[in-house]
């Protein structure tokens, strides 16, 4: 009887090494004041050991999703579908551990893509890592990106992990949180006189259901300041409520407000203010600055719908400045790009000029939006670029399904 090995990790990464990504590693770099910046969901990405752990739990309830699903053509979700998720989320609480130990663990359906459960090894999850560093390659050499924003990544030791080769010239920071999921950035090094500076936004932080002590909190926001020549510039990486995220209907995804009964849309809701007053604050301190990250809202179709001022809140009242928040954490705000870009500041979106081909996957989400005065320095056809992820043929868990957009800012 032969026994499997697995490719290790490094083995992969090299498979994935394409010769044109590597033949743009020597290619010019862009000057010191003009760098791409890069956000990119990686889609429940944990360490090898995460992923055994995890796996070593799911197999025994047979890969089951702890969370309903409304299935298409259905208005709602049904009981029959929330009863089998709660047994699911019971089962796979006891075999990890308890709650704590649960909600730093990936679903167990997480990397299982649509079909049916199929039998996954420690080498399937070996080839998402080498395709993740492998696409990051090519972002810093073939691209130029010097700042990247991660959302879905368990720690900064993973994108220490993913940035291979790169790992030595890069910083690296995370937001601590109490769920698998949270975000990160590493950036050049070089970039910055000063130390970087990075800080967790708890404010983004809110919970589910704040009648609930108990009740899990969504992702923090992360901010990285960088000290450029003659200018401080400000990120904040974000990740926000997902579930509330069109304002057009399509078959799959029903149209809704922020001011919508579903749940999400309430939880999304409630991180309007805390966004808003980080942007007032960055905008005293740093005026150059960049939002930037998956927003789980399709900020773009808001943009082009044109609403008219008085309907950006319930109330009618004037979008300026932070809403008044009520002792929920609620505000009025009925769409979230309009509130954002209210008129007391200027915010400008960098619109998508190019798609790789093979880039497939979720759209419309991850958006990259700069301050006023950081629009002003560049030119009047900016655009960003979604990369397609680099995957190997017949490869069991997908590198991401999310592409990375990136675009070349100057400073």
């Amino acid at each position: 009887m032969s026994t499997f090995k697995p490719m290790s990790f490094a083995i992969l990464a090299a498979l994935f090494a394409a010769p044109a990504v590597q033949a743009q590693a020597a290619a010019q770099q862009p000057s010191p004041t003009q760098f791409g910046v890069a956000s990119f969901n990686m889609a429940w990405a944990g360490s090898q050991q995460d992923f055994d752990r995890q796996n070593a739990v799911c197999k025994t309830v047979s890969w089951c999703d702890t969370r309903p699903r409304r299935e298409p053509g259905q208005a709602s979700i049904t009981e029959q579908a929330n009863r089998v998720a709660r047994q699911c989320a019971a089962d796979t609480e006891r075999l990890a551990g308890g709650p704590a130990q649960q909600a730093m663990m990936a679903p167990c359906n997480a990397y299982q893509g649509r079909g049916a459960p199929v039998e996954l090894t420690s080498a399937d999850y070996a080839a998402k890592l080498a395709g993740l560093q492998a696409t990051i390659d090519g972002l810093v050499d073939k691209h130029g990106v010097r700042v990247l924003a991660f959302q879905e990544v368990r720690s900064a030791e993973v994108i220490k992990q993913v940035l291979g080769k790169h790992a030595g010239r890069f910083g690296v920071c995370d937001a601590a949180h109490e769920g698998f999921q949270t975000v990160a950035f590493a950036w050049d090094r070089s970039l910055s006189a000063k130390p970087a500076v990075c800080s967790v936004e708890r404010g983004l932080e809110v919970t589910d259901n704040p009648a609930d002590p108990l009740a899990r909190k969504v992702r923090p926001g992360l901010a990285l300041e960088l000290e450029l020549p003659g200018r401080r510039v400000a990120f904040l990486n974000v990740h926000l409520k997902s579930g509330c995220a069109n304002i057009v209907p399509t078959p799959t995804y029903q149209a809704r407000l922020l001011d919508d009964r579903a749940g999400a849309c309430q939880t999304l809701n409630r991180q309007v203010a805390p966004l808003e007053r980080w942007l007032d604050s960055v905008g005293k301190q740093s005026p150059e600055y960049v939002l930037l990250g998956d927003f789980n809202r399709r900020i773009d179709e808001e943009a082009a719908a044109a609403i008219k001022p008085e309907q950006v809140r319930t109330d009618g009242s004037n979008p300026a400045g932070v809403p008044v928040a009520g002792a929920d954490g609620k505000v009025a705000t009925r769409y979230l790009w309009q509130e954002l870009n209210d008129g007391s500041r200027t915010l400008q979106q960098v619109p998508l000029s190019s798609v790789e081909a093979g880039c497939r996957g979720f759209t419309g989400l991850d958006h990259i939006v700069l301050s006023g005065a950081l629009a002003a320095r560049q030119p009047a056809n900016l655009g960003s670029r979604k990369t397609a992820v680099v995957q190997l043929p017949g490869q069991r868990i997908e590198t991401s399904d999310h592409c990375p957009r990136s675009v070349t800012l100057s400073f």
